[in-house]
């Protein structure tokens, strides 16, 4: 099983020198966000779902992968509810494992994998009391543009996956 662990700007080895994390990156309209790697089980494109009756909106419904039934949560929906999303060869699903739940979440595109150490990464600024402010980790600085780094079981508690989150506390 995947161990999860959260990535702060202050986190150092043993020798005192900055450790490194490596990210999954990928896009929702023009921002660029990251995960932890370490939770993602694979990437696919985006296929038709089964709906789920009275769902939230950002709940596309669920998918059978190999035999488990993974919910498909929209990120754009959620964090950019102002733009329809729209659905393209480019659309892709990141299947997540957070502590043996796997969620599917869909993204505009997926970018690369990138290592960032703890100098590079800033803290998130407060923001207010939104939902998502508290799923925001920090800021990944690179030299042509900043990511976005989202703790995954905040996230996915955010969007009403209880379970995911609180076995992930």
């Amino acid at each position: 099983m995947t161990q999860v662990s959260h990535f702060k700007a202050s986190d150092e080895d043993q020798n005192g020198l900055h450790s490194s994390k490596e990210f999954l990156t990928f896009t929702l309209g023009s921002e660029d966000y990251g995960i932890d790697i370490h939770v993602v089980q694979e990437l696919r494109g985006y296929e038709q779902v089964t709906r789920l009756a009275n769902s939230m909106d950002h709940l596309k419904g669920v998918i059978n992968l190999r035999g488990v039934i993974v919910p498909i949560v929209d990120m754009r929906i959620k964090l950019q509810p102002e733009k329809p999303p729209v659905y393209d060869q480019f659309t892709v699903v990141i299947v997540i494992n957070l502590h043996g739940q796997v969620v599917g979440i869909v993204v505009d595109s997926v970018s690369d994998v990138v290592n960032l150490n703890s100098a590079d990464i800033r803290p998130a600024p407060e923001v207010g009391n939104t939902v998502e402010s508290g799923c925001i980790v920090g800021l990944g600085v690179l030299e042509e543009r900043m990511l976005i780094l989202l703790d995954t079981a905040a996230l996915l508690e955010s969007v009403g996956l209880h379970q995911t989150a609180k076995l992930a506390a």
